[in-house]
């Protein structure tokens, strides 16, 4: 690989590294192509995407980026995961991929809205119901007060019909 054309790998993960505010380093090793191509079909459909780059490269992007703490983690087979936005929904479709392939990729490290993750904290994204769930659990909580205040009202109401 040419200079050149390493120069411009780096200056197309830069670019990509900008528009994602969510970035998680993965270990792919045991991975087979067919199983990476199902992984990156998985991520992008949540608006997530997996790139797969030499480590020196990597580094060289994220320090174009002032992204600091994830070098020591660009080690081995290292993959990228540019989640975006929202870390929920590439964390998601990382562990629900994870526990098809016999845990692999594994989070090495994450850097989320900024700031260094460890590898259990991607893993507990991972785990957290969807927006439309956890407004639903939401809802049901306060339904739940609302039959109890009525319950409670209406004992208070009978208890004093009762006394006069």
């Amino acid at each position: 690989m040419s200079k050149t054309q390493r120069q411009e790998m780096i200056e197309a993960l830069s670019a990509e590294l900008k528009t994602s505010a969510n970035l998680y380093v993965t270990d792919f090793t045991g991975l087979t192509v067919a199983r990476m191509t199902d992984l990156r079909r998985r991520l992008r459909a949540v608006g997530g995407r997996y790139v797969v780059v030499k480590n020196t490269l990597a580094e060289r992007a994220l320090i174009a980026n002032q992204v600091e703490g994830l070098a020591p983690h660009l080690a081995g087979p290292t993959g990228l995961v540019l989640a975006g936005d929202d870390p929920l929904p590439a964390a998601k479709a990382l562990l629900e991929f994870a526990r098809t392939a016999d845990n692999r990729p594994a989070v090495k490290a994450g850097m989320v809205d900024g700031k260094l993750v460890e590898p259990a904290y991607v893993r507990r994204l991972g785990e957290l119901p969807s927006r439309p769930e956890l407004l639903g659990q939401l809802a049901g909580a306060f339904n739940g007060i609302l039959y109890q205040m009525v319950g409670a009202l209406e004992a208070l109401r009978e208890q004093r019909q009762a006394a006069s």
